[in-house]
């Protein structure tokens, strides 16, 4: 057995703070911004299939029992009772929040608490950015109250975070933009705002958002990979940021890409080459579910592994952090345990790796007590 210590969770979102109908419960199944075809539900997923399989049994219940029944259980215990025993079971020490989605969901504060744990806060740039436009009304002033803005989150975040994928996609221009292009972009964003199109998308005020916050030298979490229909998938794969990752070599800024799926293998050969780039095993791993190792083996191809972190992207439901944290102890039990088994590694190497993916890499990086 590898034995894991208490989980990083170092991406991951809010949980909703109300009940949930079997309908609303299965959109948080998929990334997916439609109800599911018709005659069929999101339950018949890996994700379905492994909520059901591991939380059922923290609520007091067999494993696998079906969607009605545990969404019953789920309202007689209480939403706040539910997440209390689904976060506390799920081996989560430490959770890093993206505070960058709307809704009504819990605060990293009261995510921490539910799951007895410790909380840091990942500020989302592009949100950052959308706040301070609302007050702004020149150019200049938005330019100088980003800056503000990024450099006061800096104080007490653990890191930033851009979805300059879904934005723009990642073939963004790798150098930092001109002062007199950045003014000339925010005056029009700003007159885009008035006229109801407040979504920053501008690749010059993205990029000027990147290395303002590569100049506070937290680490800067990138989303790559496949998320909601919001993005091009071919854009995001995390090849097109090489450039940018050239360019911000030496700075002492660290890139983590975050979720990487299906373009793994790019993920981890960028880590492998340059010393400042992460990977992200998160969203992966809980989406594809019983094949969770073979993606976690071929992370593993070429990653250093000093350079894989563990996360969940868990949003709007506890279970997600427990089918995040379990398929993921089980991958890499399957995982390292099998060449252990082998004779390719040894038992004392499978269980240092574990931990360092599991927690010590995330402690490190985000420096973490």
């Amino acid at each position: 057995m590898i034995e894991l210590p208490p989980l990083v969770d170092h991406h991951c979102h809010g949980v909703v703070r109300g009940e949930l109908g079997i309908a609303a419960f299965e959109t948080y199944l998929t990334e997916s911004d439609a109800p599911a075809a018709p005659g069929t539900t999101f339950f018949d997923t890996q994700t379905g299939f492994a909520v059901r399989r591991w939380c059922p049994p923290l609520l007091g219940l067999e494993p696998h029992c079906p969607p009605a029944g545990y969404l019953a259980r789920r309202r007689e215990l209480g939403v706040y009772e539910t997440t209390r025993r689904l976060l506390r079971g799920s081996g989560i020490g430490t959770y890093l929040v993206d505070t960058g989605l709307p809704g009504d969901l819990t605060t990293p504060a009261e995510l921490a608490a539910a799951g007895g744990g410790a909380e840091r806060e990942i500020v989302r740039l592009e949100r950052l950015a959308e706040g301070v436009a609302g007050a702004c009304g020149s150019a200049g002033a938005l330019v100088e109250g980003i800056a503000e803005a990024v450099h006061a989150a800096a104080r007490t975040a653990a890191g930033f975070k851009s979805i300059a994928a879904y934005r723009h996609g990642l073939s963004l221009a790798p150098e930092p933009p001109a002062p007199g292009e950045v003014r000339h972009a925010a005056g029009a964003w700003l007159e885009a705002r008035g006229a109801g199109r407040p979504r920053l998308g501008d690749p010059v005020l993205l990029r000027h958002l990147l290395w303002t916050a590569v100049a506070t030298g937290l680490p800067l979490q990138l989303h790559t990979g496949f998320g909601d229909p919001d993005l091009r998938l071919d854009h995001a794969d995390p090849a097109l940021l090489t450039d940018f990752v050239r360019a911000t070599a030496g700075t002492g800024t660290d890139l983590v890409l975050l979720h990487c799926y299906p373009y793994h293998r790019q993920a981890a050969y960028l880590a492998n080459v340059y010393p400042h780039v992460y990977a992200d095993v998160g969203l992966a791993l809980g989406h594809v579910g019983a094949r969770a190792s073979a993606v976690l083996a071929e992370f593993l191809e070429l990653a250093p592994f000093g350079k894989l972190l563990f996360s969940t992207d868990a949003y709007g439901l506890p279970e997600l952090h427990v089918t995040g944290a379990e398929t993921f102890r089980g991958a890499v039990r399957e995982v390292l345990g099998g060449w252990v088994a082998d004779g390719a590694w040894s038992a004392a190497d499978a269980r240092r790796v574990a931990a360092m993916v599991a927690a010590d890499n995330a402690r490190r990086l985000y420096r973490l007590p």
